[in-house]
């Protein structure tokens, strides 16, 4: 680890010295060979970006395979720790056993720094083969609620003592029956969780003027969770933004559209959202969702731009984020030096982004936009366009060299 500073809150405020310490965790299956690669690209952004005045200090830190191996934890107690010190992460993906009792070590995160939003920006990158005809017309920002809703992981299985004692309860007291061979979990849905992801969704559509903000639920069956979010964000628009929004109805009374210096605020029913993204991919800008229904959607409207491996996540909070592919981690194609590390390049992007450092993140930008224009690209991309692939550290190498070109 080189030598750096912690970033720190400073009045609400973001104060980031010129060696930030961010943590790295390498991740599983081809999680490693796409963080190192990432890295390296990064690294020569922040460093031509900067003229080397600034350098980011990695700190390694362990979870999943690697961790369980030397440690024998999936998540030590060294790396929450490590968290709740340096509270920035790049991270590789992790893996989540399917059915045995394993908490998601990426909503462990989320939990213990408080990173209350999913933000996964989709936009078409022109190169890329997409199921769409007009895929250049894709240009979303999904803002998904991370900490509330069903990924709270409250839940029984169907023959504990836990689920048999709740069906009593629901049916003594209130009436409700459940199957005797039900498994049972629990929705919470919170009116201060669902205002501060609101909050940042309509600040960020202010500060980055734009369009529209959808808010997708589907509160027309769970009225008191799902329906209370709608509501509850419409209040925020209304009660902190005076002046800067306008809902559907009062644009549609003006004629359909919203005022110059207005951005349009509607809802949509989450199931109608899937089609209308396909159908109507223009007509959405800012996408405000739950937990549930953000997951789905954001990785739905990826599929649009023909490649989910491209996109980043930011996991953001008031002070702290961790910053990931969307992608899982592809252990069949792990250590064979042909995994695409766009994705947490992307997500790298977003990085340099939230703590200001925007030439640099500019920088990964582009050259990413001309290594898919130029097709020097890994073998999930170079299939469907016909040309030789790259490996994933030549990959690396050659955005790094166009880097430097472009600040030559």
């Amino acid at each position: 680890m080189a030598e750096g500073n912690k970033i720190a809150l400073v009045e609400g405020r973001l104060a980031v010295p010129d060696n930030p310490i961010i943590l790295r965790i390498n991740g599983d299956g081809i999680g490693p060979e796409i963080t190192s690669a990432a890295v390296a690209v990064i690294d020569a952004a922040v460093s031509m970006a900067y003229s080397g005045r600034r350098r980011i200090a990695w700190m390694d830190a362990l979870a999943g395979d690697q961790a369980e191996k030397e440690l024998g934890d999936r998540f030590p107690e060294s790396t929450g720790n490590a968290l709740k010190e340096y509270r920035f992460v790049l991270k590789g993906p992790l893996t989540t056993p399917v059915g045995k009792g394993f908490r998601s070590l990426n909503v462990r995160m989320r939990i213990l720094l408080d990173l209350y939003a999913n933000i996964r920006p989709v936009k078409y990158i022109k190169g890329l083969d997409s199921p769409l005809r007009n895929p250049e017309k894709i240009d979303m920002v999904v803002f998904r609620e991370n900490t509330d809703d069903l990924y709270t992981g409250i839940e029984w299985q169907y023959n504990s003592k836990e689920a048999d004692t709740l069906r009593k309860l629901l049916n003594d007291n209130l009436n409700v029956k459940i199957d005797q061979d039900a498994g049972i979990g629990i929705k919470p849905m919170s009116k201060s969780k669902t205002e501060r992801i609101a909050r940042m969704a309509f600040k960020y559509a202010i500060a980055n003027r734009r369009r529209s903000v959808t808010i997708m639920h589907k509160g027309n069956i769970m009225k008191y969770t799902e329906g209370a979010f709608r509501e509850w964000c419409y209040d925020v628009a209304k009660r902190e933004f005076p002046g800067n929004f306008i809902t559907e109805e009062e644009a549609n009374a003006l004629g359909s559209t919203a005022p110059q210096g207005k951005i349009l605020i509607n809802d949509r029913i989450a199931d109608n959202m899937f089609q209308q993204i396909i159908t109507r991919p223009e007509s959405y800008d800012v996408i405000l969702a739950p937990n549930l229904d953000g997951d789905y959607i954001s990785d739905a409207a990826g599929a649009l731009i023909g490649n989910i491996g491209v996109l980043g996540g930011a996991n953001i909070g008031d002070f702290g984020g961790v910053f990931e592919a969307v992608h899982g981690t592809a252990p069949k194609y792990a250590g064979k030096n042909i995994a695409n590390p766009m994705g947490l390049l992307k997500a790298g992007e977003l990085m340099l982004t939230h703590i200001g450092w925007v030439e640099a993140a500019k920088l990964v930008e582009n050259a990413v936009g001309v290594a898919i224009a130029q097709k020097k690209v890994t073998n999930d991309i170079a299939r469907l366009a016909g040309t030789k692939p790259l490996g994933t550290k030549e990959f690396s190498d050659f955005l790094v060299e166009t880097i430097k070109n472009q600040t030559a």
